[in-house]
């Protein structure tokens, strides 16, 4: 199969560039990249950006798709429509399913699954313990023969600092990231939203920032004292922040990521929404301060990637009182637009976005894409700059609690390119 992509707007993550060309694509991998228009006639199908722009696929690295166990809120099948609908080509799914992700059966259905469908790809992240107990280390050798490319109890935090040392010494032995869901539960108890004003004018439950800032320390401090390659997942307030930064000035094996909704609504934006349940997430909405550190933290670096925490529930789910419904939002559909918000507000240029949701997410998973040229494998998500209004009957997910429905939109994929697949 051969493809040609003109009329496009080329983002090249390597250079810090856009400029006018087209990608020449072959049996799923990319032949070449011309820096001109090619509309010649050859024997290549021709793909139409219609001016837009073509980008390396979006690769989020970090979603549940709660299958197996809880295929009412989402499976394989939907959250993979979702991924193609929102251009992202790749994700890695977290292991909170039922039974959890800790066996090598249940790593292989899910990427049996995942490949039998033919859209976006999904490589599992198995969990650290067994049943995500914090107690027993999982076989995480097997894990990575089965396909799991990382290792978490998201959802849950490791509380045993020595069961967390073990799983680091562990995965040294091979190239797979420990992914650690910081949070010091004893301190954020039964906390439902950030504390502060907000939580005090609501009459809600507080969650400090120090529960999240308490565990990134100490799983810092176990990244650099065994040389391991420790992941923070979805941090959320200036303190975090300023913690990663510290251990990558020291050298630490350290990466982090933020999740978009921290980047694009804050705890205020709760409290004009009132009790709405999609705002409720874990790390909860933070201050605007929280929020600008998190820009500076892209900015500099000390910020690897922007992922969704893509975390589908039912209505019937998230429909009781606030306090009672879980955490959790969608966000595979407005990852693109919403990440195109940090382009228009002058924090990153478009290469340097496509670097957090493409690049970067591949080295540390330790997979090959994430740039445009080539040898590269056929990555590509291809979006116009085109407004619209987000709503319900666009989501591809079977859950529909997103806090963004009824929102306009800048930022539409066009085309999400698989390999050897045009979806």
């Amino acid at each position: 199969m051969k493809t040609k992509i003109i009329n496009g707007n080329i983002i090249d993550v390597e250079s810090n560039s856009v400029y006018k060309g087209t990608v020449f694509l072959k049996d799923g991998i990319i032949e070449k990249v011309e820096k001109e228009n090619n509309t010649q006639k050859d024997d290549y199908e021709i793909l139409d950006a219609q001016g837009g722009y073509v980008a390396p696929g979006i690769f989020d690295m970090h979603v549940h798709f709660r299958d197996p166990g809880f295929e009412y809120k989402e499976d394989i099948k939907t959250g993979l429509r979702a991924a193609v609908a929102g251009g992202v080509t790749r994700t890695a799914c977290m292991p909170n399913t039922k039974p959890v992700n800790d066996d090598p059966a249940i790593t292989s259905y899910m990427v049996e699954k995942a490949k039998n469908l033919k859209l976006s790809e999904l490589y599992p992240i198995a969990s650290i313990t067994m049943g995500q107990k914090g107690e027993t280390l999982t076989e995480m050798g097997l894990l990575k023969e089965a396909g799991a490319v990382a290792f978490s109890d998201d959802g849950l935090p490791v509380k045993n600092s020595d069961v967390m040392k073990r799983a680091l010494e562990y995965v040294s032995r091979f190239n797979a990231p420990i992914i650690s869901h910081s949070e010091e539960k004893s301190v954020s108890g039964n906390g439902v939203i950030n504390e502060g004003k907000v939580s005090t004018l609501m009459g809600l439950l507080g969650i400090p920032a120090a529960a999240e800032e308490i565990m990134i320390a100490r799983d810092l401090l176990l990244a650099g004292y065994t040389g391991s390659h420790m992941h923070i997942a979805h941090i959320s307030t200036k303190g975090s922040v300023e913690l990663v930064r510290w251990a990558k000035q020291r050298g630490f094996n350290v990466t982090a990521e933020v999740a978009i909704h921290h980047l694009t609504l804050t705890e205020e934006d709760l409290y004009k929404a009132g009790y709405d349940t999609d705002y409720k997430m874990n790390p909860p909405l933070r201050t605007s301060e929280d929020v600008e550190a998190l820009y500076q933290g892209l900015k500099d670096g000390t910020i690897d990637t922007i992922v969704t925490d893509h975390a589908p529930h039912a209505r019937v789910d998230k429909d009781i009182e606030f306090d009672k419904a879980p955490f959790g939002i969608i966000g595979l559909q407005t990852l693109l637009p919403l990440s195109l918000t940090l382009f228009r507000k002058g924090i990153l240029t478009l290469p340097e976005i496509f670097v957090k949701l493409s690049l970067n997410p591949s080295k540390i998973l330790s997979l090959k894409g994430g740039v445009i040229k080539a040898g590269e494998p056929a990555y590509l998500t291809v979006f116009s700059l085109e407004k619209y209004l987000f709503t319900k009957e666009m989501i591809e997910s079977k859950s529909k609690n997103s806090p963004f429905i009824g929102r306009e939109m800048e930022g539409k994929k066009l085309y999400t390119i698989v390999k050897d697949r045009i979806l």
